[in-house]
């Protein structure tokens, strides 16, 4: 099939800024692009060679759109995978497939998935409700301080909670959770790995993640993780073996614990490009986005050896009330060396929104963290 200059298709459910990153490749590619998202002005709208208003966990939208495309791909998790289902069995090219995302949608399942499949991860517990959680409590089969999470729609942040005690319960919401054995952390490691339909697969440096303790969003990713080779061999085999387990296709981002004992286990997935990855626009011989769109068209794969160490900071808003965004001190960055920005397109700013992220370049990697220390304090986010 001609993917380039040609009639193809390729379509793109979500036009986030995740979207936005995956379309500046396919326009260096001239790969048509068909993107549908919810908001009329999402990042991806003035990008996509077409772009279409929809709800993107709507059976009869995400049929229509996927039926006048020729390959489908996600920016996003929370899509009907019913719809995806249809599309797979009328011959519609699906990647990740709908068996893919609906193990990855809910985290029990997810985490059931690695226990099935001896994959290294915490211990847990699922469960319909509170007062499930309630009465195991009460018989003490949980043991505090815990893991709460929602078993779906959790995303940057949202949907997780430590319980330190039973006010901490009678405070979750009455949904489908899961309750997580709480590990005692070193560090949070990601590891993404990319695989096409002739399962050519590659995994990106491993990288480590530091977390805003408040937000629970990752304000920096830096590339190469401070590890061992040891500990990052191990990384890159847990990794591998989860992408193989789930036969994804794309990319499939691994968050890693390393324990206190240093030991790895997974944490969760992400069948897409994703924060963790940003950095390899800079930081590596072929970016995230580049190898998500080779992966899903079957094309050779790009090297992801590292041309240069880096550190990712991202922008979040820090504003309470949503209003019209504004970068302060941004411009005192554009003539630091090494500094590349990334401003997401989203007009309007609320607290902890990601805004944009900015990637600083060095060939000593504590020098890269430095800058990003320096330029996380400088910018705010706000209206």
């Amino acid at each position: 099939m001609q993917f380039f200059s040609s009639n193809f298709k390729l379509g793109i459910l979500g036009g986030g800024q995740l979207g936005k990153m995956l379309l500046y490749d396919c326009k260096r590619y001239d790969v048509f692009t068909k993107v549908m998202d919810p908001n009329k002005n999402a990042p991806a709208s003035k990008l996509a060679d077409e772009f279409v208003i929809g709800d993107l966990t709507n059976y009869e939208d995400v049929i229509n759109f996927g039926k006048n495309v020729d390959v489908l791909t996600i920016e996003i998790e929370n899509i009907n995978t019913d719809a995806l289902e249809f599309l797979e069995k009328k011959g519609k090219k699906v990647f990740p497939s709908s068996s893919t995302l609906k193990i990855i949608q809910n985290k029990s399942k997810q985490k059931y998935f690695y226990k099935q499949h001896n994959l290294p991860t915490s211990n847990y517990k699922s469960y319909n409700g509170i007062k499930d959680i309630i009465d195991d409590y009460n018989i003490g089969n949980i043991q505090l301080p815990s893991v709460w999470k929602s078993a779906k729609f959790g995303y940057d942040g949202k949907g997780v909670k430590i319980i330190k005690n039973f006010n901490d319960i009678k405070s979750l919401p009455n949904v489908q959770c899961l309750i997580e054995e709480k590990v005692n952390i070193k560090k949070e490691l990601s590891v993404i790995v990319v695989r096409n339909p002739n399962k050519e697969e590659r995994c990106f440096p491993v990288v480590e993640m530091e977390f805003n303790p408040d937000s629970n969003l990752v304000e920096y990713i830096m590339c190469p993780a401070k590890i061992s080779n040891d500990l990052e061999e191990k990384a890159y085999e847990i990794a591998l073996k989860t992408a193989q387990k789930f036969d994804s296709i794309g990319l499939l981002a691994v968050e890693l614990f390393l324990t206190n004992e240093n030991e790895i286990i997974i944490n969760e997935v992400a069948p897409r490009p994703h924060n963790s990855g940003h950095h390899t626009i800079e930081c590596c011989m072929t970016s995230q986005f580049d190898q998500h769109i080779r992966s899903v068209l079957n094309l050779p794969l790009g090297s992801t050896e590292i041309k240069i160490p880096g550190i990712m900071v991202n922008l979040v808003g820090e504003n309470k009330t949503e209003g019209d965004v504004k970068y302060n001190n941004i411009e005192k960055v554009f003539n630091t060396p090494g500094v590349s920005t990334h401003l997401y397109g989203k007009k309007k700013s609320r607290l902890n929104r990601k805004m944009g992220h900015i990637t600083i370049v060095n060939n000593e990697i504590e020098e890269a963290i430095k800058i990003g220390k320096k330029i996380k304090n400088l910018i705010k986010v706000t209206t």
